[in-house]
């Protein structure tokens, strides 16, 4: 009987399949013998992956991947990609999606609640590939998606009042789908998901500066390289 893990499958449906298969390719290409891969989160993330377990089968390559997310850590499984862990390893680069990237390179991302290892693993990768198509580029963040900030939960209260006083003009407890009550994240928080109008370059840092927040999907001033799909 095949395990679960065999029988996993990609749980919602991959808009614009083929311009996320040609970017797949892409990334797969820029794999060397010896890789350390940080592996973001999303759909293309995913299709990279299958194109980049095709090398490792034709060309018995030796590389691991750190992944961002318990979703990704069991694909990674499924498809023989051995993995490893920052205890152990530093990546060599990273690949990653975006909800929205401004002008400037600046993300929102966390949607799928994984900001905060997302953002660990930028911040130590030399190299960051951040693959988006023509929809997740704006003029200015916060147009179509909020900025997500991953709360403790006890300090739920006390860090909306906060957020509030940074500007946010909306502030929404983030809902969980296929449970009852709010999404928990892989650290057991919360998620805040707030609108700005503005997006200042020290908005980041601000948020952070909140005691009970662990840590927000707004990313400003990394090095990252744009790959539109």
């Amino acid at each position: 009987m095949d395990s679960l893990i065999e029988r996993l499958q990609w749980s919602s449906e991959i808009i614009n399949p083929e311009a996320k298969q040609k970017v797949a390719r892409q990334i797969a290409q820029k794999v060397k013998d010896g890789d350390i891969l940080g592996v973001g989160s999303g759909s293309t993330v995913y299709m990279a992956l299958l194109a980049i377990a095709e090398r490792l089968k034709t060309e018995k390559l030796n590389i691991k991947a750190i992944p961002t997310s318990l979703e990704i850590s069991m694909f990674c499984s499924k498809l023989g990609i051995p993995l490893t862990s920052l205890y152990e390893h530093t990546p060599t680069w990273l690949f990653d999606g975006a909800d929205e990237v401004d002008p400037n390179n600046w993300l929102i991302k966390g949607r799928g609640g994984a900001m905060f290892k997302e953002k660990l693993l930028i911040s130590v990768s030399p190299v960051s590939y951040i693959i988006v198509d023509d929809s997740k580029m704006v003029n200015q963040l916060c147009t179509h998606f909020p900025v997500p900030v991953e709360v403790f939960p006890q300090a739920l209260v006390s860090v909306g009042q906060k957020l509030e006083e940074l500007g946010a003009t909306s502030i929404v407890l983030r809902p969980a789908k296929g449970k009852d009550g709010p999404i928990i994240t892989e650290n057991n928080n919360l998620v805040l998901d707030c609108h700005f109008d503005n997006v200042s370059k020290t908005l980041e840092r601000d948020i952070k500066s909140i005691t009970g927040v662990i840590e927000s999907g707004l990313f400003i001033g990394y090095p990252v390289e744009i790959i539109k799909a």
